[in-house]
């Protein structure tokens, strides 16, 4: 290869190629221009492709067989576009709960983030799609995300942020992203304490043979191509200036002409991203690039209009829809008085016995389709956030109409589809039951772009549009009030406890089959199984959190990482904190028991094994955890999660359980020094 062909292979071009990132071709090796595309969710920028749900709904599912479904998903319609690389999933702890990106992950606990990105890992590149880990690393809020310094200590670094990298690193994965901001005052993408090759990731095993390539976020490359090449950084995106950062690659060819980087650092940058492109086969048989991100209304000679969309898909993004919706409330009342009767207040509801239905909230319509290509608008259902991590609208069906079909002719349904706080109570009144649908959206700072006031980061923990000031209404005066809650985090629920609410139901944000899906939980076609990712404190601010979003600073701030260990339940924990609603807390329509536990030793493990029963009136999926305590020495917080299960019985059925817990898992660090995260 040519010094200019090299280089073309590691400085994407934008704005110019057919994907969000282009390398430019060396057809005479046979080496095509490779594709990279957002986005964590699903493919961004086309048409015919799926809306899938968050990485918070894969998170809610505690489920590593539908995080596996989903990441093979995902990886067979990135490959059906002919993209080589998915960029994600991202693992970016959710540090503060108004976070504006904390959707595209798995929530505030490393466990949870870890075994979601292993498995979305392991899914999108058993189809031969290279995944990208992403954002490496404390990337944890957008307000000045382009310079600020997430200073962390090492053993927060080792046992929060660094774990779900580690577990990339485990399930093979081909890319790493570095992020925007400064870790320890220095720009992630010239960190070689993070990137170098005796840096935490190369030291941890990243692509063990060296082949892994690291690549940088869009535009947050700063300083000399020399500072960059040597410290790690394998390739720019998206080689151009963007913001105020980017485009430092323009002068590598000038550097390595003067010597400050070496022909041999050049040739291990090519190599490293060539090997990904071997080692998952896309030299042979696969497809080519079959659309035109540049035109995402699906215009041009360039769409060739190819649909990966298919049932199974389809199927499985309505499962893990419902899989993923948490029943946070459910005064249930029935027919009979016990559990296998009809049901009359609370759910699931009996077709038989509802023959009238108000359906309250602006969230229950379809949402604007016509909006920007990071989907920064929400005024209708909220389905996904918006930003690069947002996903396709197209076939998305909202659930005033999901309702509808399946109610049929067989209820009434009236509608108020705003959050107008005299036409919702005027709806709900007097129905057998009101479904009242309110969100919380928050996304990506992009421009330093605003959607309803918020810019990437939420500004405060409230529902959207007065969404608390409906739920009261329509609870005044209808005394079978079910909530269902489309948001991107923890919202502020003072009105949980009100009589006349007889359910509530966390959705999160669930993709394009958000109708059908949350349809299948409130007539109990699937059993509500989801489990909270993150705590919902019992106040209006994030004081209950530990952490605050720095929103106003003169200049790029220094950001420390005080809390240490203690996010989310750690940190209530640590402070006897008692929340509205728990991490890991989900109700079920039926009920189970737990028997016979044994722990015993294997090697330097420990085998959890215990006997879960369904006790219910209903089949159903029971979620055990398991948290770990350590002695006042090991200065740990008061539990960790360290396993999850998923368990699906029928009605009197059971099931043996087991559980190991490593050494890797029960381990826990005093005294760490600079060079010491393993």
């Amino acid at each position: 290869m040519s010094i200019d062909e090299k280089i073309g292979i590691f400085r994407i071009n934008e704005n110019s190629g057919r994907c969000v990132g282009d390398t430019t071709p060396v057809s005479h090796l046979g080496v095509p221009s490779i594709c990279f595309n957002d986005g964590p969710a699903g493919v961004r920028l086309s048409k015919g492709v799926t809306g899938f749900p968050a990485g918070i709904n894969a998170a809610s599912t505690f489920s590593r067989r539908l995080m596996l479904a989903r990441g093979k998903a995902l990886g067979e319609e990135f490959r059906g576009k002919g993209i080589h690389v998915f960029l994600g999933p991202a693992m970016d702890i959710m540090r503060n709960p108004k976070a504006g990106r904390g959707w595209e992950s798995f929530g505030p606990d490393p466990y949870l983030n870890g075994e979601g990105a292993f498995q979305t890992i392991t899914g999108v590149q058993s189809v031969g799609v290279q995944a990208c880990a992403k954002h490496l690393i404390a990337n944890n809020q957008e307000h000045w995300r382009y310079g600020l310094s997430a200073n962390v200590d090492n053993r927060t670094l080792a046992e929060i942020y660094w774990y779900p990298f580690l577990r990339s690193i485990e399930a093979g994965v081909s890319s790493v992203m570095c992020a925007y901001n400064r870790f320890n005052a220095t720009s992630s993408c010239h960190n070689a304490a993070l990137i170098g090759d005796n840096g935490l990731l190369r030291r941890n095993g990243f692509q063990g043979n060296g082949t892994g390539y690291v690549v940088s976020d869009w535009g947050a490359t700063h300083d000399s191509a020399s500072d960059n090449a040597n410290a790690g950084l394998d390739m720019e995106q998206p080689g151009d200036f963007i913001l105020i950062g980017g485009g430092v690659f323009s002068s590598l060819e000038l550097a390595v002409d003067l010597g400050f980087v070496s022909v041999d650092r050049l040739n291990q940058m090519v190599t490293r991203i060539l090997a990904s492109w071997y080692r998952l086969g896309q030299d042979s048989g696969y497809p080519p690039v079959n659309f035109d991100a540049q035109h995402p209304d699906g215009s041009g000679s360039l769409n060739l209009n190819v649909s990966v969309r298919s049932d199974t898909h389809t199927a499985l993004a309505r499962e893990i829809a419902s899989a993923s919706a948490v029943l946070l409330k459910n005064n249930r009342t029935t027919t009979t008085g016990t559990p296998d009767g009809a049901t009359t207040r609370g759910l699931p509801l009996a077709a038989s016995g509802i023959k009238t239905i108000g359906v309250v909230g602006q969230d229950a319509k379809i949402p604007n389709l016509g909006c920007n290509d990071l989907n920064e608008c929400n005024d209708g259902t909220m389905s996904i956030g918006w930003g690069s991590g947002s996903n396709s609208l197209e076939f998305i069906i909202p659930p005033i109409d999901a309702i509808t079909s399946f109610v049929g002719t067989s209820a009434t349904i009236t509608s108020s589809l705003s959050n107008d706080l005299t036409a919702g109570p005027a709806v709900a009144k007097g129905k057998d039951v009101a479904l009242v649908f309110v969100n919380a959206m928050s996304g990506e700072l992009g421009a330093y772009d605003v959607v309803n006031g918020n810019q990437g980061d939420r500004n405060n923990l409230d529902l959207w549009y007065k969404g608390g000031s409906l739920v009261d209404a329509v609870a005044a005066v209808n005394n079978n009030t079910v909530v269902i809650i489309h948001s991107v985090g923890p919202v502020y629920m003072p009105w949980s406890m009100h009589p006349n609410i007889t359910g509530i139901i966390y959705a999160g944000a669930p993709g394009e089959q958000t109708g059908p899906s949350i349809v299948d939980v409130l007539y109990g076609n699937y059993n509500p199984s989801g489990r909270l990712p993150f705590s919902v404190a019992d106040v209006r601010s994030e004081d209950d959190y530990g952490t605050t979003i720095i929103y106003d600073s003169l200049g790029f701030p220094e950001i420390d990482y005080t809390e240490k260990l203690l996010l989310d339940y750690r940190y209530m924990d640590s402070k006897g904190i008692i929340p509205r609603f728990e991490f890991g807390f989900g109700l079920s329509y039926t009920t189970f028991a737990y028997s016979g536990l044994s722990i015993l030793p294997s090697g330097t493990s420990q085998i959890i094994t215990f006997i879960v029963t369904n006790t219910g009136a209903f089949a159903g999926a029971e979620k055990p955890q398991l948290y770990l305590g350590y002695p006042s020495s090991a200065r740990e917080p008061t539990k960790v999660l360290r396993g999850f299960d998923e368990v699906i019985l029928d009605v009197g059925a059971s099931s043996l359980v087991n559980m190991t817990v490593t050494q890797r898992d029960m381990r826990y660090i005093l005294n760490l020094s600079n060079n010491e995260v393993d």
